[in-house]
């Protein structure tokens, strides 16, 4: 089945040049131009990715996003942010808000497309089989879901996948490039710092005290682990 991509953006040029090539590669495309009329089709409709300018009339594109990934209906559909803002705050601001990729206007038809087929592919792909249990978290592959003493928190697909990696892996140290290559695998456009960024928010859904963090740790100048004798 053709994933189903919605792009919200107010730049005319920009809807039809970005709903061109994905049409070209295959993909069913639908458009708005404003961040209400997005919402009120996200909620109605089903969509395996979505394209958002971070400038947007009415509802702006962060806090479109925010609410997308709050919700446990629309959480685990995949965001795009693209904006001419090339800001390193405004990348850092969108991934924290949950987006899994940020595209800076302007860019190449071919780069944008071959982060669209990154970002698809891996929300998509699913880790083996398996329950983790570290501290009072059970980590479940099937499901994509994180409970933490019993209730479910709501994590993104890539979120999940830096956690799941990371515990299956219990006392081993990982630096930001060995992460890049095991959760984001050959997607040449992401930066390290995204690594950061991930892991900051993940901790914010994780943990009770995420500067003080008891599961996802920092070896400071080395990288991430999860301890061998965590606890809750």
């Amino acid at each position: 089945m053709k994933a189903r991509v919605l792009v919200v953006d107010d730049e005319k040029d920009i809807l039809e040049l970005v709903t061109y090539n994905l049409k070209k590669e295959g993909f069913q495309t639908e458009t708005s131009a404003n961040g209400e009329e997005a919402l009120r089709m996200v909620r109605k409709g089903r969509y395996d990715l979505i394209v958002l300018d971070l400038m947007l009339p009415g509802i702006q594109g962060m806090e479109l996003c925010r609410i997308l990934k709050s919700s446990e209906n629309t959480s685990s559909i995949p965001v795009i942010m693209l904006t001419a803002k090339t800001e390193e705050l405004d990348k850092v601001l969108g991934l924290e808000m949950g987006a899994d990729d940020y595209i800076t206007k302007p860019f190449s038809p071919r780069e944008f497309i071959a982060r669209v087929r990154a970002v698809l592919r891996r929300t998509q792909e699913r880790p083996s089989a398996a329950k983790v249990i570290i501290g009072d978290l059970e980590i479940n592959p099937d499901t994509y879901q994180v409970a933490k003493q019993g209730k479910v928190i709501r994590l993104s697909a890539t979120e999940f996948k830096l956690l799941h990696y990371l515990a299956q892996r219990k006392g081993k140290i990982f630096s930001r490039d060995m992460l890049l290559d095991a959760v984001w695998k050959d997607e040449a456009f992401v930066e390290p710092r995204t690594v950061d960024v991930h892991i900051r928010r993940l901790r914010t859904q994780i943990e009770d005290d995420p500067a003080n963090p008891a599961y996802v740790k920092t070896k400071r100048g080395i990288g991430y682990y999860v301890d061998v004798d965590v606890t809750s």
